[in-house]
């Protein structure tokens, strides 16, 4: 085995890349990085009948998206491949005569079995989960595994290890739901003279009821959440903390600050849970902490997918409104405005019978302003409201309905300068109440 780290995430392409894979892949990730190691991308495509082509551009996307940069694998290259079990079927059969010289496999209805020593107990050392053992010496409860088919393919459990060894992945971190599967790798790395890789079996991923994360649950679909809105730097935060702890009260970290502060020892041995509505609330926090200019690159898509035109307008507007969104795809509900006025009923029906005869001396009010500045223009609204014995809001609330046909939006002051002047104008004069 390497001295240097080396990790690797290793999907089967039968579906899409869920949470809990891509949880998989950050830790191997984070894990790799923190010790200055190599994390590899390998996929388990050996499964012919299960495999979906388009679950394999759907983890490279993936795993792009979330910035999780492998060092070999697709793309990349590298010394150990090739990185599609597909394309190995040679070296499996170089190992598969190894097994066979030393006689630890044998043919019974067509398939090919490996036999198990039976010297009683294989204990795991687990860096996570601790010592965990499992008696061999029970034939009934362990019975010896095919590793062969009678069609002449190979299973799950031996092109792994033969993966690992040729690979020379130093550590294995994957779910908890392989624990049992890693005695039988650990048998089949001592039949090559193999020292078995370091495991850490990261706990599961639960529902907020404490039942098990399945595929149809929410969030649990990968390639969902930049449709929604999600930005990459909050998915990531957000996955890291199902399971890992930073053994302190921050919850708010960059893929760097995760890099540093990351260990397994760290690792929860409790199952985590999944709390979509914490997700959203992550994703809010990265978006606050952006670069205006970054939050105007992230949004405009979704603007544009709404139909909205791609103006100076629109990207001076889209800042006005990141600090009332947690999802990217919220913004174009904020901005409709700019493009098409159209009023909540609801609004209007709150509206008082003065509203009209307040907009429009608001209106005169700044028309003839010097230099017209929307927050300039809405601090003349609390001396105005004074003159008339009523709190600003009371001019507020029509200004923002006749300005936006809404009740939410960018603050007050901001829509004003998105308009402009002689637009600001024109809405506050336009306003009638309903008959």
């Amino acid at each position: 085995m390497s001295t240097t780290v080396r990790t690797r995430f290793a999907p089967s392409p039968t579906g899409y890349l869920h949470i809990g894979g891509a949880r998989t892949a950050l830790f191997n990730y984070l894990f790799a990085r923190k010790m200055g190691g190599t994390f590899v991308l390998r996929i388990e495509d050996t499964d012919h009948e299960r495999h979906v082509e388009d679950a394999t551009r759907a983890i490279f996307a993936g795993m792009e998206w979330l910035g999780l940069d492998w060092d070999e694998g697709h793309g990349k290259g590298g010394d150990y491949g090739p990185y599609f079990q597909s394309q190995r079927d040679g070296i499996y059969d170089a190992y598969f005569q190894k097994l066979m010289a030393t006689g630890r496999v044998y043919e019974q209805d067509g398939a090919w079995r490996f036999r198990f020593t039976r010297d009683g107990i294989v204990t795991l050392h687990d860096l996570i989960c601790g010592d965990i053992s499992v008696d061999y010496s029970n034939e009934d409860n362990t019975p010896d595994m095919v590793v062969k088919r009678s069609d002449g393919s190979y299973i799950f459990h031996f092109v792994n290890v033969v993966d690992d060894i040729e690979m020379e992945i130093t550590h294995v971190i994957r779910g908890e739901d392989h624990i049992m599967n890693t005695f039988k790798h650990i048998q089949l790395f001592e039949a090559f003279g193999v020292t078995p890789p370091a495991y850490a079996h990261i706990p599961l991923i639960q529902n907020p009821d404490g039942s098990k994360m399945s595929k149809r649950d929410v969030g649990a679909a990968l390639g969902t959440y930049p449709e929604d809105g999600f930005v990459p730097d909050a998915v990531v935060n957000f996955i890291a903390l199902l399971g890992w702890s930073p053994k302190d009260d921050t919850e708010i970290f960059t893929k760097e600050e995760l890099i540093q502060r990351f260990s397994l020892e760290a690792v929860n041995r409790s199952a985590a849970k999944f709390d979509i509505a914490k997700c959203k609330w992550m994703n809010q926090q990265h978006i606050l902490r952006m670069a205006p200019d970054r939050f105007v690159e992230m949004a405009l898509p979704f603007c544009l997918a709404a139909g909205m035109q791609d103006t100076p307008v629109l990207r001076m507007a889209i800042p006005s409104v990141q600090t009332k969104v947690q999802l990217l795809s919220e913004v174009p509900a904020h901005l409709g405005f700019i493009e098409t006025l159209e009023y909540e009923q609801e609004a209007l029906g709150k509206l008082q019978p003065n509203a009209p005869e307040l907009l429009a001396t608001f209106a005169q009010t700044i028309e003839h302003m010097t230099i017209f500045d929307g927050h300039e223009a809405v601090s003349l609204i609390k001396p105005l409201a004074k003159e008339r014995g009523l709190k600003p809001g009371a001019i507020m609330f029509p200004v923002r309905i006749a300005l936006t046909g809404s009740h939410a939006g960018p603050d007050l002051g901001d829509i004003i300068a998105i308009l402009g002047r002689d637009e600001t104008l024109r809405r506050l004069r336009l306003l009638q109440l309903p008959a």
